[in-house]
């Protein structure tokens, strides 16, 4: 009898090993290989029984060919019925591809794509593969959400082997996987949501969708640290990977696009979680400029740029005479060392001290800022605090802050100004480089330089 043979995979990056040890040399992460056996695929079983339609995205080849002479021809994108989910996967559902839907349990992954297969199945051939719950839970879900549920071809299976053979003889165009992390493969000797049963499953699964034309969507799961449960090899097999985010506490659901062969990278949608299930944000700015009646001191509105659009969003900021030694630095949806940098920068060039203040900051609405644009929003939001003077109800403010004190210009300074002007507000203080030829009706743009030019103009 052969001998099993196995090696040992790193769990951040997917690095393998022929024995094991501490450290993972690519990643530099300790404690993080684990065990894989290794056996050799049942005759027939990389084929998967699939020898239907071919072509993926213009048609996988086996022949070489000229780059200059390949079809160029757009590829027919499937709607998903969601305005927001299109938008995040740049357009629709490319035939062929892969997708990989994950969030931290109770973000709505499972209603998300329920809600999609449900409206999809009414003039596609639809087919939903359950590991997790049962087929009269999703009954029971569906019909609280009010779905329609005729035309969808429901499976409750964990083994990858029946699911591709049921998928062979059903032929759907779209195939729903949740989630990948109780799928399994016979030959593979380890528990589901392993790292090998992961890896591999996403690979038959996603080798059955380019040789079938369908699309596959796959359920993942997120760990404590906010990063996708396998390994990580699994984002580079698939061609979108989606992230939805939302604490329980909030109402409001963001789908961000972390990687995206078919469409923008960081693209994002914004859902609102309902009775009847997730609703389309279709203008989230006026979600998150909900403020108070009376201006209270730190509070300013930015305008930061998610994907292919503007999104205005307020900024909070409170200093308070510190008791430590050390004082905090605390930044929700900010990156805190960046709150460190400009602290310093405002003192420097600012003329204005912090040292002995704790200083908290907080994005309105549990948006992710992940650009530097916020920069000049949250250095006046801080001088406001600190003076205990609130800013103009109707100004907003955007621009990158260097270290010398200059403000530096961002992409799409028009469009980020018109954005404002569209939701009322009347005045903004913008890097000099994104001055507008042509000011919108009943705007006043101020243009600075430095940052004590931006003090100046408060």
């Amino acid at each position: 009898m052969a001998k099993a043979k196995s090696a040992f995979v790193c769990t951040e990056c997917g690095a393998e090993y022929r024995k094991w040890q501490g450290q993972c040399s690519s990643c530099q992460e300790w404690n993080t290989l684990s065990e894989v056996r290794l056996s050799a695929p049942r005759p027939g079983a990389a084929s998967s029984g699939v020898a239907g339609r071919s072509g993926y995205a213009g048609g996988l080849s086996k022949e070489v060919v000229d780059l200059g002479s390949v079809d160029l021809t757009e590829v027919p994108r499937l709607s998903s019925t969601f305005g927001e989910f299109d938008r995040v996967l740049g357009g629709g559902l490319v035939p062929g591809s892969a997708v990989l839907l994950g969030g931290h349990p109770g973000a709505g992954k499972s209603t998300l794509l329920l809600q999609t297969a449900c409206k999809l199945a009414q003039a596609r051939k639809v087919f939903y593969v359950t590991g997790e719950e049962s087929l009269s839970q999703v009954a029971m879900r569906a019909h609280r959400l009010q779905l329609p549920t005729q035309g969808l071809k429901m499976l409750a299976e964990t083994s990858v082997e029946t699911v591709l053979a049921v998928a062979e003889r059903e032929r759907p165009e779209i195939l729903v996987i949740d989630s990948i992390q109780t799928m399994h493969l016979e030959d593979i000797a380890s528990a589901p949501g392993g790292v090998a049963q992961v890896r591999e499953s996403a690979a038959v699964l996603t080798r059955f969708a380019k040789q079938t034309n369908t699309v596959l969507l796959l359920v993942g799961h997120v760990t404590k640290d906010g990063t996708l449960a396998g390994p990580k090899v699994l984002e580079h097999m698939i061609d979108a990977s989606l992230l939805l985010e939302g604490g329980a506490d909030s109402r409001f659901r963001t789908l961000r696009g972390q990687k995206n062969r078919f469409g923008a990278v960081n693209e994002l949608g914004v859902f609102a979680m309902l009775e009847h299930g997730l609703k389309e944000v279709k203008n989230p700015s006026a979600i998150f400029l909900s403020r108070a009646e009376e201006q209270a001191p730190g509070s300013l509105v930015m305008v930061v740029w998610e994907g292919t659009r503007p999104l205005l969003v307020e900024v909070q900021a409170l200093l308070d005479e510190s008791a430590l030694g050390n004082p905090r630095r605390v930044a929700v949806g900010l990156d805190q060392n960046r709150l460190a940098m400009l602290l310093a920068v405002l003192h420097r060039h600012g003329g204005l001290f912090t040292g002995d203040q704790d200083v908290f900051l907080n994005v309105v609405g549990g948006v992710k800022v992940l650009e530097t644009s916020a920069d000049l929003a949250v250095l006046l939001a801080v001088v406001s605090s600190l003076q205990n003077r609130p800013l103009p109800r109707e100004l907003v403010a955007f621009g990158e802050v260097g270290l010398s004190g200059e403000i530096r210009p961002v992409p799409s300074g028009q469009e980020r100004i018109v954005e404002a002007a569209k939701h009322g507000f009347t005045r903004a203080i913008v890097p000099r480089g994104n001055a507008p030829k042509r000011t919108p009706e009943g705007m006043e743009v101020v243009a600075v330089d430095k940052l004590a030019d931006a003090l100046e103009a408060l």
